[in-house]
């Protein structure tokens, strides 16, 4: 039984296109729908380095960040028809694949509905790919959704 179904997303055209059929699975279901944002530190120690020294980012902005995040997070929802009746909004710091991985254990979720952006050999043996990795190390099963070469038809 798929009770709780966790959409993570970058805001991107492909996670839109990912999250219909996020939020058709919970309709089906009657899931609880969690949608999660990764603010991605780019500095693994989660600040900046100036030379030798270690800063780290001020509280405010991390704060600023967070609330645009969750604004984010609330409008992409609203654009969701129809809308589960069960929804939980997160964010998180971190790396992605880590916070992904590491919300799906602490929330006991089901599925996993993510976008990929599906990029050429080339990128994607220099960046690699967030979903791959997500697909290899989630507790649970992974629907991995690319853009959209036809549109999801919901029944």
């Amino acid at each position: 039984m798929i009770q709780h179904i966790l959409f993570p997303t970058d805001f991107s055209e492909t996670a839109d296109v990912a999250m219909t059929y996020a939020g058709a699975l919970a309709d089906a279901f009657g899931a609880t729908l969690h949608l999660i944002h990764v603010l991605e530190n780019t500095n693994p120690a989660g600040g900046w380095t100036a030379g030798t020294h270690y800063v780290p980012p001020p509280s405010e902005l991390i704060e600023g960040m967070e609330h645009e995040a969750e604004k984010e997070l609330k409008t992409a929802f609203a654009k969701l028809r129809p809308q589960p009746p069960k929804f939980v909004l997160a964010v998180r710091a971190g790396s992605p694949l880590v916070e992904i991985v590491r919300y799906a254990k602490e929330q006991h979720i089901d599925v996993i509905v993510m976008g990929t952006h599906g990029h050429g050999p080339v990128a994607h043996l220099l960046l690699g790919s967030v979903a791959e990795n997500v697909v290899r190390r989630a507790p649970c099963p992974v629907l991995t959704v690319r853009h959209p070469s036809h549109k999801f038809v919901h029944p």
